[in-house]
C-alpha cells in the first residue's frame, strides 16, 4: 500500500518552508523558492502532524520553542543517521563543528563525510544542521543559504535565557 505524501507550507521570517510528509511523520522541511502569495494550501484535510510540525515552527520563530516533539523521520544511509542523531544532541543556541559531530560517532576521520551528510540533512531547523560552523569559528556552508544560517545562529543566541520547550 502507498503512503500519501502531503505538502504544506509555513512562511517563516527568513522565506517559506516546505513541509512534507505522511500521517505518520515528517519526511521534509526544506526553504524553498515558492513566493509567499503562491503558497497553496487547499488541501482538504492536512494531517495532524503537519499542523503540529507548522505550529512549533511557529513556536521557535517566536523564539518560545527550543525542542520540537513532532513525530518525523529521516531517511538516508546508516552513516547519515548517525549524524542526524549526533546533530540533534547539539543543544539550542550552541554550535558544533563537522570534527565534534565525527568525535561523537566515534569516527573521528570522517570529517568530510559528515560534512557530506550534514549538507543531505532534509529536515532543516529541526535537525540543527545551521550550528555546524567551521573549527575556525566561521560559517560554512548551509542548503538554505549562509545568510539564514546567520539569521538562525542569531535568532536562537537572543533567546537562550528565554525559557519554553
Amino acid at each position: 500500500m502507498t503512503k500519501i505524501i502531503h505538502k504544506v507550507y509555513y512562511q517563516s521570517p527568513i522565506g517559506v518552508l516546505e513541509i512534507t510528509g505522511t500521517n505518520e511523520a515528517v519526511f521534509s522541511i526544506l526553504f524553498t523558492e515558492q513566493q509567499e502569495n503562491k503558497i497553496d494550501d487547499y488541501q482538504d484535510e492536512i494531517p495532524g502532524v503537519l499542523e503540529d510540525c507548522k505550529q512549533q515552527l511557529d513556536e521557535y520563530f517566536k523564539g518560545i520553542r527550543k525542542v520540537f516533539t513532532f513525530p518525523y523521520k529521516f531517511e538516508g544511509t546508516d552513516f547519515q543517521k548517525k549524524v542526524w542523531n549526533a546533530l540533534k544532541e547539539i543543544s539550542y543556541a550552541e554550535m558544533g563543528s563537522y570534527k565534534d559531530i565525527a568525535v561523537s560517532i566515534g569516527n573521528e576521520k570522517a570529517i568530510r563525510a559528515v560534512g557530506s551528510a550534514n549538507g543531505k540533512n532534509k529536515l532543516s531547523i529541526v535537525i540543527p544542521c545551521h550550528r555546524i560552523i567551521g573549527s575556525n569559528g566561521t560559517l560554512t556552508g548551509y542548503a538554505g543559504g549562509l545568510w539564514r544560517k546567520e539569521w538562525l545562529l542569531q535568532h536562537e543566541r537572543s533567546f537562550r535565557k528565554i525559557s519554553g520547550t
